[in-house]
């Protein structure tokens, strides 16, 4: 099958929903969350606190360790049997999830959950199989709206869904899911070409950071960028972790915002990703390249993460607020260029790297923010988490302009927007 004909519209659909939902799945089941954990606990919203962090890793934790395994399996077995059977498990899970009768099983659908999550990385395998070298970055930026629109989404539907009951979320996203399954079943081509063995020496992080450092197989550099670029996605996503991490406090505590004022924000910051993501990211694309996006974006979000770390005037930062989506061009600019410098056969190794990079970001970085923001907000700098986010982000500069000099003393045959 050509990558004309497997990227029909209602493949690349089946395949964007699926991304959407795993974003709906985690936002709509939020606020319905604390509830459920007291219920299940009969504890106070202290004690439900502590469990939902513990709900949170676990699911992270799950992310981090199967996604290369997942991304592998998909670049032996296929692309279409992979994402089904996640989205089957992951339709079943949530059935469980609303029928929980303790919080031992509804950590351990967490788990399941945070594994089914993991195919993310076969979602972007995916994309990566169906799209021209030029077409990756662009792509990977539409991955990253969907996974946008589901969490603006998710919290929406989830509280209305809430007032119905606690379990009645979870009933939602498991008939969402069996639709998208359905679906799938109809329209998802398998656009695997040419199988490759599987090994466990790719199908765990360590193994899949060691495998990608020892040659791209497909690209003119090698595999050492790519193992470069796994490290700026890492520090890249650390940074941005700040938003969800600390957002609902930091309003609060810098500005007096209200919650209704907090909702408005995250909504504005939520739309703005989408919208770059999936439409604006192309302009960039188109003008500065790949190369040029991904240092446009890390020089934006330096500066933003700085602003936002010393304002002090709470209707400044409600109006910077859907300005801050302008430097999420960077995870999908890097995965173009990763993605060009891997052969056909290792897209699923790659892409589960990549979701290990950056659960193994999304396990640590909110409690660092957290524990910043808690330490600084005592001392009068609520906005000390920024301002680290900042120096990652400079670091993530440093990294890239010393690879761009090093790079330089070769010749570069891959055109403006190569890697």
């Amino acid at each position: 099958m050509t990558r004309r004909a497997a990227g029909g519209r209602l493949p690349i659909a089946f395949v964007l929903l699926c991304l959407t939902l795993d974003a709906m799945g985690i936002g709509l089941i939020l606020p319905v969350m604390p509830a459920l954990i007291e219920e299940l606990t009969g504890g106070g919203i202290g004690e439900a606190a502590l469990w939902g962090g513990v709900l949170s890793a676990a699911f992270a934790v799950m992310q981090f360790l199967f996604g290369p395994l997942l991304g592998s399996l998909s670049d032996r077995w296929g692309r279409r049997p992979v994402l089904l059977v996640s989205l089957a498990v992951m339709t079943a899970d949530y059935v469980v999830m609303a029928l929980a009768g303790s919080i031992w099983l509804l950590l351990l659908t967490r788990v399941v959950g945070g594994i089914t999550a993991a195919t993310m990385s076969t979602a972007n395998a995916f994309i990566a199989d169906i799209s021209d070298p030029e077409e990756k970055a662009a792509r990977f930026g539409l991955a990253g709206a969907a996974f946008g629109v589901g969490f603006v989404l998710g919290p929406a539907i989830g509280g209305v869904l809430g007032e119905l009951g606690t379990r009645a979320p979870f009933w939602a996203a498991a008939a969402l899911g069996a639709a998208n399954l359905a679906l799938g079943l109809l329209v998802m081509p398998e656009t695997v070409r040419r199988p490759r063995p599987f090994s466990l020496r790719g199908a765990n992080p360590l193994g899949a950071l060691a495998a990608l450092g020892g040659g791209g197989g497909g690209g003119r550099s090698g595999g050492e960028g790519v193992r470069l670029f796994l490290g700026i996605v890492f520090l890249y996503e650390f940074a941005f972790i700040v938003y969800p991490a600390t957002w609902a406090y930091f309003g609060p505590a810098a500005f007096g915002w209200t919650p209704g004022t907090v909702g408005l924000s995250l909504t504005l910051f939520g739309v703005s990703l989408a919208v770059v993501q999936g439409g604006l990211i192309r302009v960039a694309l188109c003008h500065l390249g790949e190369r040029g996006t991904v240092l446009w974006g890390l020089v934006f979000n330096a500066g933003i993460f700085a602003v936002l770390g010393v304002l002090g005037v709470g209707w400044i930062a409600l109006a910077l607020t859907p300005v801050t989506g302008l430097g999420a061009v960077v995870t999908p600019a890097l995965q173009g260029l990763m993605s060009r410098r891997m052969a056909e056969d290792r897209q699923g190794e790659l892409q589960g790297a990549i979701t290990s990079a950056r659960a193994l970001a999304a396990v640590f970085s909110p409690f660092a923010m957290t524990a910043l923001f808690w330490w600084g907000e005592a001392r009068g700098l609520p906005g000390l988490a920024f301002l680290l986010s900042s120096a990652l982000i400079a670091v993530c500069l440093l990294l890239w302009t010393g690879r761009r000099r090093a790079a330089a003393a070769r010749p570069d045959g891959e055109g403006r927007g190569g890697a």
